[in-house]
């Protein structure tokens, strides 16, 4: 059991930029001093602070397993970024300082929650660990009325926050008739990890708790909570506005006693009124209960007649975007191969010019593509709903006279990897501008996976993927292989593997496995063919030993040259801490196990950060198996297995030496033992193939040289 412990802070007044501490949680199993949990807890907790001065919410890790650590805050809805961030800031000081050495620990604070554990707790709920906000007085004649008032405007908050706010938040009031100053306020809130469900089961959860004071109240939880009051302490017009008859005088905590026959003839004005709120509830439920029955009838007839491919809402939004198939033969002379943009796996592309003079791109589908219709259908819903400037604009639709169009703007410099890895074409990419196109993908990806409405997996990030507008910005294009994902879904797996092989992270290729992280791999090979202008897929660095360029890349930066591996086209006008940082961060995302890999907010956080510290990346999965090195490799492995009982070694060969490497060593104690075994293997198929090899060579079988 852990310890809840009540300040007496001011809850009940509005809020202000100074955050009081409210309630905490501290687990009594504690870590052990200087373990590799503390370490992580300690970076973590910096991390969620850097995090807090661009988002109000966020979860990261930090470290391995075992010792890893999880973490989320949450700000209120209604605070402006600078207050997040000073309330993380106190929240992140203040938990070592109240909860020294606990392996869980949560702060809620009026305007923020900031939360550890030793295990892994996103995208589920958590309402176990329940308080009460401290109440206010109750009004003795008119209790019951308030507290049914109140009910009322927490249970649409609840239905607000966990339908239609796409933060999980919602704040309301009743405005009583008769008197302007006489109002209820309430504000829900679930921690953003969750999907709409499970918000509106933690909200569920607790509301039989809601309301026993008529006055103020609320319910503090990890993972949902609201309050109310009769004085407004959230900032911003509310969402939900409700008007209801005025049930007393005023709303003075301690009315004076009406003489009897006042008192009969309130109780009858009560009871008259009672009939009529109780009337509009039975109207409410019953509406209610009508339209969610016509609702889960349409949506059924919906899902029959489409075969589960569109709901009726998003096929009359299609409509919406129909062109006429004679306005797009005219815009593209009839698909004259002069347009002709570039073939695509589902079909063309060609260039088209609208009666208005606006430049559109047109993807024609191939009509031999079996699962075309699909991937289209996918295409249209999803980037119709998908507004962002790293993200290409759909225009419109055509699905007339057996052709299958996509129409989008028109991106006048075509993809990424026509200018990357063009001879000529590539040193107009200089070193600003690559940069910027790292960054621009990155803020793509992190509105796809964490800030749009919609969870989008892409499953397809490549080069030739990234279109460039007119100033060279880049923007996400080709859904087609695109997976929605709820909130709560971390993952899934799937027998159609599709995308294309080079990019795909290696759980997908071989057991199709896939979630937002299998992105974070194809972005960091994707940053990768960035700074060295070589295509992943056909790189081979000479004759002799063919390796791929994450093999490649990840032995430069391990011996600390991880600026030879640049473009030779950038010449030496780059910024080498840019570089070397935009290579570990390639690495990182790159690596093979999903959990070890960043999410996306981690990696912009390190694109915008230059001193935020970057982890050191485990090997690559696909090391070459032929290796001129292999009695230096097999030296350093015993070295590397034998300091793992030293903590004060220097050199191992996975992370970097301190003569060597980055800016960061790597702590043996500290490695994944996943991926020290994984080293170990490899080694250990080197030399068994080295022996076979030699084996050869005596029988005459193969040349020296071969």
């Amino acid at each position: 059991m852990g310890l809840l412990h009540l300040l007496l802070p001011l809850l009940l007044s509005p809020p202000s930029s100074a955050a009081n501490l409210a309630y905490y949680f501290c687990e009594n199993t504690n870590y052990t001093e200087n373990s590799n949990f503390q370490t992580n807890l300690n970076q973590l907790l910096s991390h969620l602070y850097n995090t807090s001065i661009y988002f109000t919410f966020a979860n990261l890790t930090e470290g391995f397993i075992p010792g890893r650590a999880y973490g989320l805050f949450l700000c209120r809805g209604d605070i402006s970024p600078s207050d997040c961030a000073n309330c993380i800031g106190a929240s992140t000081d203040k938990v070592l300082q109240i909860c020294p050495a606990a392996n869980q620990a949560t702060l809620w604070y009026d305007v923020c929650q900031l939360r550890y554990s030793d295990e892994p707790f996103f995208s589920s709920f958590d309402n176990n660990i329940a308080t009460s906000y401290p109440e206010g007085p109750k009004e003795n004649d008119t209790a019951d009325v308030l507290r049914n008032d109140v009910r009322e405007l927490m249970s649409s908050l609840f239905y607000q926050a966990a339908n239609n706010s796409p933060i999980l938040f919602a704040t309301g009031e009743i405005l009583y008739e008769g008197d302007g100053k006489k109002r209820m306020y309430g504000l829900v809130q679930c921690t953003r990890d969750l999907s709409r469900d499970m918000c509106s089961q933690c909200l569920q959860q607790i509301l039989p708790r809601c309301c026993d004071s008529d006055i103020a109240g609320g319910i503090l939880a990890r993972s949902c909570s609201f309050r109310y009051g009769v004085d407004k302490f959230f900032g911003g017009t509310p969402n939900i506005s409700i008007t209801m008859p005025s049930p007393s005088p005023s709303l003075s905590f301690s009315p004076p006693v009406p003489p009897s026959s006042a008192l009969n003839g309130k109780y009858h004005k009560r009871r008259k009124r009672n009939i009529i709120i109780i009337s509009m509830v039975i109207f409410v439920v019953i509406t209610f209960m009508l339209i969610l029955a016509v609702s889960i009838f349409l949506k059924r007839r919906s899902a029959k007649n489409s075969s589960g491919m569109a709901t009726v809402e998003e096929e009359s939004r299609m409509e919406s975007l129909y062109f006429d198939l004679s306005i797009i033969k005219i815009a593209t002379a009839n698909f004259s191969d002069i347009n002709k943009l570039g073939q695509g796996g589902f079909g063309a592309v060609y260039k088209g010019m609208l009666p208005n003079g606006e430049d559109i791109a047109v993807k024609r589908l191939s009509t031999t593509s079996r699962q075309g219709i699909q991937e289209l259908k996918n295409e249209l819903l999803l980037v119709a709903k998908l507004q962002h400037r790293n993200l290409v604009r759909l225009r419109g639709i055509c699905l007339e006279g057996g052709e299958k169009l996509v129409i989008y703007d028109y991106m006048p410099n075509g993809s990424l990897d026509k200018f990357l890895f063009d001879p000529s074409k590539c040193k107009e990419l200089n070193w600003e501008r690559r940069f910027k196109i790292i960054g621009g993908i990155a803020r793509g990806l992190l509105y796809l996976h964490e800030e749009s409405r919609l969870q989008v997996i892409h499953r397809d990030l490549k080069a030739s993927n990234i279109l460039l507008d007119t100033n060279m910005k880049p923007k996400i294009s080709d859904f087609g292989l695109a997976r929605l994902f709820g909130a709560a879904e971390t993952h899934a797996v799937t027998k159609r593997v599709v995308g294309t092989f080079g990019y795909m992270a290696p759980e997908y290729a071989r057991r199709g496995r896939f979630s937002t992280k299998m992105d974070v791999y194809s972005y960091g090979i994707l940053v990768l063919e960035i700074v060295t202008g070589s295509r992943n897929i056909i790189f081979k660095h000479d004759s002799k030993h063919g390796q791929d360029l994450l093999s490649y890349a990840w032995k430069h930066w391990r011996k600390g040259k991880s600026l030879e591996i640049v473009d030779p086209s950038l010449g030496e006008d780059y910024s080498r801490n840019e570089v070397s940082r935009c290579i570990q961060i390639g690495l990182l995302c790159a690596q093979e196990a999903p959990a070890d890999r960043p999410s996306m907010s981690s990696v912009f956080l390190m694109l915008n950060s230059s001193s935020m510290p970057l982890q050191d990346p485990l090997p690559p999965a696909l090391l070459s198996t032929i290796e001129s090195d292999l009695s230096m490799k097999l030296s350093s492995k015993q070295a590397y297995l034998s300091s793992t009982d030293e903590s004060s070694a220097n050199v191992d060969s996975v992370g970097s030496s301190q003569q060597s490497g980055p800016s960061v060593t790597l702590n043996p104690p500290e490695a994944n033992q996943k991926g020290k075994e994984r080293v170990q293997n490899h080694l250990i198929r080197n030399q068994a193939l080295n022996n076979h090899r030699k084996q050869a060579q005596a029988f005459g079988l193969i040349s020296h040289s071969a």
